[in-house]
């Protein structure tokens, strides 16, 4: 893989913001609780004199459903997490791994493999705020990567991965990132991996239409979807981490089919909402929607 998924910690500290505002609501309102998350932004102590209300307010004065947005996703993936390591995964790799916490807030199997994918500097910081007590510390290990010269497969291996146990592996807001070849050599890389068992593979990715219609991303009365799309851009631009990939729904399909895996869920937030929002009272109104990145699950079964 020729390209770094993450050249910097920019949007890892962006996603684990937005999960320490979360965690900072009442525990009947939130959709998902990140004890650790605090340890990885600057600026944690403003956002929790704040507050839940005002920090969510703040962010929706930008993107009205950007912060329930990266919430759902962040869900999405617990649920498939915790629901498959009970019988069929016993191996989870977390690529692009960032500031990702699953490992110590989820309940997951004691016996459960996970394997933290990413650069070097990003792991010694990570490793360096988080404390020796965190649970299933043990059931970690950091595989550091050099992408520009180094294999997922190789590196993975070299960590002690077992290609014969079920895997699940995640990449989690970095398709739009990088070059579509990355995405197409980790996904062959992936496939090796497990051509003597099953896996699981989720993904998310930006709409391609993002760019050519912008409305058609976000929910009906969504106000100034094309400026918001723009300042979306610019923003990602200017933090040095551009948008350079966006996908059709069927060149996703075609991708994962490619190598063996067959698509099983392609949602939004627009489908999560109900399930996730409206059971705790936070129904997300139409004119709040984003649909601009989908959250993709497929299977591989060679067993």
């Amino acid at each position: 893989m020729s390209n770094s998924i993450f050249r910097k910690d920019g949007t890892a500290q962006g996603v684990a913001k937005q999960r320490l505002i979360e965690s900072l609501a009442k525990p009947g309102k939130r959709v998902i609780y990140d004890p650790y998350a605090h340890k990885f932004v600057l600026g944690e102590s403003i956002i929790k004199l704040m507050g839940y209300k005002l920090s969510v307010w703040l962010t929706q004065k930008m993107a009205p459903g950007f912060h329930e947005h990266l919430i759902s996703r962040t869900r999405f993936i617990d649920d498939l997490i915790e629901k498959n390591a009970v019988d069929q995964i016993e191996q989870y790799v977390i690529l692009g791994a960032g500031y990702d916490s699953r490992a110590h807030r989820l309940n997951l199997p004691s016996d459960l493999k996970i394997f933290e994918v990413d650069q070097p500097e990003v792991q010694e910081r990570k490793r360096s705020k988080l404390l020796n007590d965190v649970p299933n510390l043990e059931n970690v290990t950091y595989v550091s990567i050099d992408f520009n010269h180094q294999s997922i497969k190789e590196q993975l291996l070299n960590a002690g991965f077992d290609q014969n146990k079920p895997t699940v592996f995640t990449l989690e807001g970095v398709s739009q990132y990088i070059p579509k070849e990355a995405v197409d050599s980790t996904l062959k890389e992936l496939a090796e991996l497990t051509q003597n068992t099953s896996a699981i593979f989720f993904m998310s990715y930006v709409n391609k239409l993002f760019n050519e219609d912008p409305k058609a991303c976000f929910g009906q009365g969504y106000a100034k979807a094309e400026k918001k799309a723009a300042l979306i851009q610019k923003l990602a631009t200017k933090s040095g981490e551009p948008w350079i990939s966006l996908y059709s729904a069927e060149e996703i399909e075609e991708l994962l089919s490619q190598y063996g895996f067959t698509l099983t869920e392609n949602k939004t937030l627009a489908d999560l909402n109900a399930k996730y929002f409206t059971p705790i009272g936070r129904t997300i109104p139409e004119n709040h929607i984003f649909k601009l990145e989908h959250f993709v699950v497929a299977k591989r079964n060679n067993s």
